[in-house]
C-alpha cells in the first residue's frame, strides 16, 4: 500500500470527485499535466504521490498541505486562507535531513516577490547547526535589513527562525515576541501584537522608537517566521563597553551642565523681571 501522504491525496482527489469539481480522474490528472495512467497507479496503491503532483493540486485545487503532509486541519483550504498562502520549498542533504536556507539581504526584495518558484529558493545559501531543534521542523535565516529593531538586533544580525503554518497564525503567534513577516512586497523582523480574531492584521512593533508601529491585512501577508536565535558579528572587547560607558557618562555631565546654566539664566531673568516691579 502507498504511504501515508498519498493515501491523504487519494482522499481528496475522491472529494473532488464526490463533489463534482472534477468530472473524472482522467480530468483530474489532465489538469494537472499528469499522465492518467500514472495516476491510476497512485489511485490503486502501487506508486506514491510525487512532490511535484502535490504542489500542482495544492495550486490549482486549494488542498491543504497541513492536511497532506499531518492530517490536521480541513481537506481543502479556505479562501482567506489561501490568499495568506504560499508553497514552501525546502533544501534536503542525501540522508534527507532538511537544511537551513539563508536569505541574505541583496534576495529579500527578490523572496517576498516570488511565488514560491523553487528554483530561487535552490540557489540560496544553505547550512546546518548541530543543536536538535533545528533538526525539527522547517527553520530558515534572514538578515537584519535597518535598524528598526535596534538595540535588540542590529543590522548585520543574522535571525534564524522556525516556519509558522497559516493555519496556526491566529492561535500561534503571540503578542511582544519577535517575528519575521514576509509581505508582498516586503521582509521586516517586528515584534508582533496578534489582532488576527479581532480585524485579520498584525500589528508590527518597532523596538527602536524612532520608527512608528503598524499594522498588515491578513492579505498581504505571504509567510511568517518564530525568531529563535540570532547570529551577530559584533563582540565588544572590554575596552570597548569600558569607552562606551565612558562617553555615555560624559555625554550625560554634559547635557546636566547645559541644563544647569540654562537654569541659572532663568533664574536670573526673573529675578531681573521682580527687582524691575
Amino acid at each position: 500500500m502507498n504511504n501515508v501522504v498519498s493515501q491523504r491525496f487519494i482522499k481528496c482527489h475522491n472529494k473532488l470527485r464526490e463533489e463534482k469539481r472534477v468530472r473524472s480522474s482522467r480530468q483530474f490528472a489532465l489538469s494537472l499535466e499528469y499522465l492518467p495512467q500514472s495516476l491510476s497507479e497512485i489511485l490503486k496503491g502501487r506508486r506514491d504521490v510525487t512532490i511535484e503532483l502535490l504542489r500542482k493540486a495544492i495550486a490549482k485545487y486549494k488542498m491543504n498541505p497541513v492536511y497532506i503532509m499531518t492530517g490536521d486541519g480541513p481537506m481543502f483550504m479556505t479562501e482567506e486562507t489561501n490568499q495568506s498562502f504560499r508553497v514552501l520549498t525546502t533544501i534536503q542533504t542525501p540522508n534527507d535531513d532538511e537544511l537551513i536556507v539563508h536569505v541574505p539581504l541583496p534576495a529579500q526584495s527578490v523572496y517576498a516577490a516570488e511565488l514560491g518558484d523553487p528554483s530561487f529558493v535552490q540557489d540560496l545559501p544553505t547550512y546546518s547547526l548541530p543543536d536538535y531543534k533545528y533538526k525539527v521542523g522547517t527553520h530558515r535565516s534572514f538578515d537584519v535589513p535597518g535598524d528598526s529593531m535596534e538595540p535588540t538586533l542590529f543590522e548585520g544580525d543574522k535571525v534564524i527562525c522556525s516556519f509558522l503554518e497559516p493555519t496556526l497564525w491566529a492561535s500561534g503567534i503571540k503578542d511582544n515576541y519577535a517575528y519575521i513577516i514576509v509581505t508582498r512586497s516586503d521582509v521586516v523582523v517586528r515584534r508582533v501584537k496578534n489582532l488576527i480574531e479581532e480585524s485579520k492584521e498584525l500589528e508590527l512593533l518597532p523596538d527602536n522608537t524612532f520608527y512608528d508601529s503598524y499594522r498588515v491585512s491578513m492579505a498581504d501577508l505571504r509567510e511568517i517566521w518564530y525568531v529563535r536565535a540570532r547570529i551577530t558579528p559584533f563582540l565588544p572587547s572590554p575596552q570597548n563597553i569600558q569607552r562606551y560607558v565612558h562617553d555615555e557618562m560624559l555625554g550625560l555631565k554634559e547635557t546636566i551642565d547645559k541644563q544647569g546654566k540654562m537654569i541659572n539664566r532663568l533664574s536670573a531673568a526673573i529675578d531681573r523681571l521682580g527687582a524691575g516691579k
